[in-house]
């Protein structure tokens, strides 16, 4: 009985071992992701429309992203689809002089025609939200030499909540409690910008931000 049972155990071994490395385990979809930081609050979202597939991996250049947020529209024509609205701010200390603004009053102060105490901030040229800003308030005029320039939306926050005499360019979805703005730039444009026209994932994620 035990030479018959054995030559069948080392069979059943053979078999389960050959089922078990048959099926080989399948390779995850990824889809590249680029984000600007004013965006980021819908970099959220889209990784709540992925959930686990496909795998999200975000990168620091926008052309190699297959999805690229931004705040505001690209000079050159692309696959971009509106997910959203943005408004964008001329936000203050607290405790500024500064109230509310004409955008001839805001085109002066950011030229650095205005009260020379009062410390402006900006973002480096490029940049989403100072594109907007640049189109929308400045009309092709220079801003200021003598105003500082944050990294990002979280710095220049963190900067007006905790600097008296400070003014500076938020997104609204940025805006910390303790600032107040005084000028705002309404319904500018959320977009999910594709490398070519959306097909399978990248089709779905950008319907899916659209809701």
């Amino acid at each position: 009985m035990q030479k018959t049972l054995l030559p069948l155990l080392i069979l059943a071994s053979i078999w389960i071992s050959s089922c078990s490395t048959s099926t080989p385990l399948a390779t995850p979809e990824v889809v590249t992701v680029y984000s600007t930081s004013a965006a980021e609050p819908w970099l959220h979202a889209l990784y709540d429309c992925a959930q686990t597939a496909p795998v999200l991996s975000r990168v620091d250049d926008p052309s190699l992203g297959q999805i690229a947020l931004q705040v505001g529209e690209p000079k050159m024509l692309q696959f971009a689809y509106q997910i959203d609205t943005e408004e964008i701010l001329i936000v203050t200390h607290r405790q500024s002089p500064v109230n509310n603004l004409t955008v001839e009053q805001a085109r002066a102060l950011f030229a650095g025609q205005s009260d020379p105490s009062i410390q402006v901030w900006v973002y480096a040229s490029g940049e989403d939200v100072q594109e907007v800003f640049d189109q929308f308030v400045m009309e092709g005029r220079n801003v200021t030499s003598s105003a500082r320039i944050a990294a990002n939306p979280q710095q220049m926050s963190d900067t007006l909540v905790n600097e008296p005499n400070t003014v500076g360019i938020l997104p609204k979805h940025w805006k910390a409690g303790d600032s107040r703005f005084v000028y705002t730039i309404p319904n500018i444009p959320v977009l999910a910008i594709a490398q070519a026209e959306p097909h399978g994932s990248v089709k779905n994620l950008i319907a899916c931000l659209q809701k």
